[in-house]
């Protein structure tokens, strides 16, 4: 029997492209052919305190080839089956391009590559980029809803304006709950000293939003938590990395002690994709040179990997 060496590459994690996952790049938006496409969002200027989470994309890009060797899927001992087998057909399709100082275009572009991911019928998954790069990802839903939103974050980010500023890292659930298609949010996560203001919360609940902080959610369980989504609604997923601890995930602009662990959100996201279509993912706020150790785009790339076997196992790629 010929092995890999004979017939082909080896391909190992540091060789090659660092597409996601290693997965193949296609750079034309009209020609997407997939289950799943990933888009890079490399968009910082709504921060207010450190910036750096342009390289976001590039950092969980490069970390996700850690986990390119199961070409044939992902065993799980645990729940013995393979997540994410060839039939699952992921593809990479760069980044929107990013104007600088150009908020409204750069937006645009990210709200464009979205669309075309949809078009396409594949699954977005997004990569930031600050958390502002939501908004037009949500926007790219308009007459597609409704969509659930199931936010996990340090933060509320619900703040309406700030200087005549709203659209900002900041702003993007006050500018979710807003759309006519946003049925509703889950804010799970929220804690301590935050963003958003007492007024913000107040409007958030007023606006249709359950917020739930680190140790509510702790007290519930993760499927205590993710049957607060309602019934049948369709999902979209924004995850902070900030609403990890930072003990785990130190490469982010905005940390907060008293996060997450790894499994717990593990355990949320795999609860909410066996009782709910996820119709789009993004993760936002790594900023990978504030962790020289690398773990914190590690832990993206592979909660992403994870969230997709999910997914799809559910869907029943098996």
């Amino acid at each position: 029997m010929a092995h890999d060496y004979e017939t082909g590459r080896l391909n190992l994690p540091f060789v090659g492209i660092a597409t996601f996952g290693k997965r193949p790049y296609v750079g034309d938006w009209t020609a997407i052919d997939a289950d799943v496409a990933i888009l890079g969002a490399p968009f910082d200027f709504g921060t207010q305190f450190r910036a750096g989470a342009r390289f976001g994309p590039r950092s969980v890009r490069e970390a996700s080839t850690l986990f390119s060797f199961g070409h044939a899927g992902a065993y799980d001992h645990e729940d013995d089956c393979t997540y994410l087998p060839d039939s699952v057909r992921i593809v990479d399709i760069g980044d929107a391009d990013i104007i600088h100082t150009d908020t409204a275009r750069s937006h645009a572009n990210i709200r464009s590559g979205v669309q075309a991911i949809l078009r396409a019928g594949a699954l977005p998954v997004v990569i930031g980029g600050d958390h502002s790069i939501t908004i037009p990802c949500i926007e790219a839903f308009e007459g597609r809803g409704p969509v659930h939103v199931l936010q996990i974050d340090a933060h509320l980010d619900f703040v309406d304006e700030r200087h005549g500023v709203r659209v900002g890292h900041g702003s993007p659930m006050r500018r979710a709950a807003e759309k006519a298609w946003v049925s509703g949010l889950t804010q799970v996560g929220i804690r301590n000293v935050s963003s958003t203001a007492r007024e913000g919360y107040d409007a958030a609940r007023a606006m249709g939003s359950d917020i739930l902080s680190v140790r509510q959610f702790r007290a519930l369980g993760p499927a205590g938590v993710a049957a607060r989504i309602p019934k049948g609604a369709s999902v979209y997923v924004t995850i902070d990395i900030d609403g990890f601890c930072p003990s785990i995930a130190p490469g982010t602009g905005t940390p907060s002690h008293g996060g997450f662990l790894y499994y717990e959100v593990l355990e949320l996201l795999q609860q909410v994709a066996r009782a709910h279509e996820v119709v789009g993912i993004d993760l936002v706020e790594v900023a990978p040179d504030y962790d020289p150790g690398q773990s914190t785009q590690i832990l993206a790339a592979q909660l992403l990997l994870n969230f997709l076997g999910f997914i799809f196992h559910a869907r029943g790629f098996r």
